[in-house]
């Protein structure tokens, strides 16, 4: 049986006890798991709004109201899974170079046992820190992006490391399996085609959400699946990928985006992919009107630990 899940709500009160994602135990083990929950409060690669520092604990102090079966998925996550909230990683405010380095040293230990992170950012700059760690364990990995902007962007007032600029610099230091990495949602106004089109030039393919809306779910999950194909894939979630008509805590919001039953389809549609990492990104509490983002996120997070899970249900029945 699995050693680590959350406290039972029908027995000890959800007000009751320290605030960690799902209830989970915070526990910084490696030992006995399969995935790790943690935070990575850094917001200073932010080009406007900022205060995504606390993200993480917004999304734990809602998450207490998960429960542990998934009736969409059909399955009870913790018949399968063992998981802990892992606390955040030391963050350096307003370095985000020293702030990589924690990161890599902070997620080496839980890749090593192939224990599977599902982080919460923080803004997005986060994701270039995360990808450097999982290069190690890995070598280069598949990508899958949602998100509405395309993040490709060469600097930003001169800065190479801001929110808008990992995926190229994850491009260009050799941590991604281009032919096998996907950008979907990307929407609003820009400055130029260049916006869309670099991210192409680099090697993604691309589905903006113009598109999205063509093609319909369906295809774009085949598209997803078949572009990853068995390669291992890091999913990074930018919460601005969803309407933010569902999800206005956020710092760069654009219209027109999923709602939010279709922003976790996306997410239960990746099942079958070999998801070795996850991180969701960008909750910026002080605009989240009645907490309805922190709602969204802690789903979404709660659809990518069923997606482990799920993966290991499989495994078992293979056995």
């Amino acid at each position: 049986m699995p050693k680590y899940k959350p406290k039972d709500s029908s027995q000890s009160p959800r007000f009751v006890g320290n605030r960690t994602f799902m209830r989970l135990e915070q526990v910084r083990t490696t030992n006995d798991i399969d995935f790790a929950v943690l935070g990575v409060p850094f917001d200073t690669a932010a080009s406007n709004r900022t205060g995504q520092r606390f993200g993480p604990q917004h999304i734990r102090d809602f998450s207490v109201l998960l429960r542990p079966y998934n009736p969409d998925m059909d399955i009870d996550i913790f018949e399968y899974c063992s998981g802990v909230d892992y606390g955040d990683i030391n963050v350096i405010p307003g370095n985000a170079l020293r702030t990589y380095d924690s990161m890599v040293e902070g997620l080496t230990p839980l890749l090593e046992k192939n224990v599977i992170p599902v982080i919460m950012g923080g803004d997005h700059s986060i994701t270039l820190g995360n990808l450097r760690a999982f290069h190690k364990r890995y070598g280069k990995i598949a990508l899958v992006h949602f998100d509405s902007h395309g993040d490709t962007w060469e600097h930003y007032y001169g800065e190479k490391y801001m929110h808008g600029t990992p995926f190229r610099r994850a491009a260009e230091e050799g941590l991604l399996d281009m032919e096998h990495s996907i950008q979907v949602g990307m929407r609003g106004p820009l400055y130029g085609p260049g916006d869309i089109e670099d991210a192409r030039d680099l090697g993604f393919e691309v589905i903006p959400m113009k598109e999205v809306r063509q093609i319909g779910f369906e295809n774009v999950m085949k598209r997803i699946h078949e572009r990853v194909k068995d390669r291992p894939v890091f999913v990074t979630y930018d919460i601005d990928f969803v309407d933010p008509a569902f999800a206005p805590g956020t710092g760069t919001p654009e219209v027109g985006g999923p709602t939010s039953y279709e922003a976790l389809e996306y997410v239960r549609g990746l099942d079958g992919l070999d998801v070795v990492g996850f991180d969701l990104v960008e909750v910026l509490p002080a605009y989240d009107a009645n907490e309805i983002t922190a709602v969204l996120a802690s789903a979404v997070i709660y659809e990518m630990i069923t997606l482990i899970a799920l993966k290991k249900r499989r495994q078992q029945e293979n056995q």
